[in-house]
């Protein structure tokens, strides 16, 4: 159940490190570590391919260090979903967490 909630969490930060960059699985494997997600390969590449059907994300193959690699952009409707999923982690961490004021 867990895994479900959180898989929301990491789609917005593909979406926010792909706004800034090309980015290939292997790199967000390792961001998604840092910020303590466990994913697997089999966990990760099925969510960017899912996202990348989705228009969300566009790829394209190229070769680093002698091996391809498949890098992933984001699309026009990424930064559209990604803007408004800003909105809402924003609204929703204001109501679970309260105002920091209080």
């Amino acid at each position: 159940m867990i895994r479900q909630i959180l898989r929301g969490f990491m789609g917005l930060h593909i979406l926010h490190h792909a706004s800034k960059e090309p980015i290939s699985g292997v790199f967000m494997m390792e961001e998604l570590r840092r910020h303590g997600y466990n994913v697997s390969p089999g966990t990760l590449y099925p969510l960017l391919h899912k996202m990348e059907d989705m228009g969300l994300l566009k790829s394209c193959w190229k070769v680093e260090n002698g091996k391809r690699v498949r890098f992933y952009e984001i699309t026009p409707r990424g930064r559209e979903v990604l803007e408004e999923g800003k909105k809402k982690v924003m609204e929703l961490s204001k109501e679970i967490l309260g105002d920091c004021d209080e």
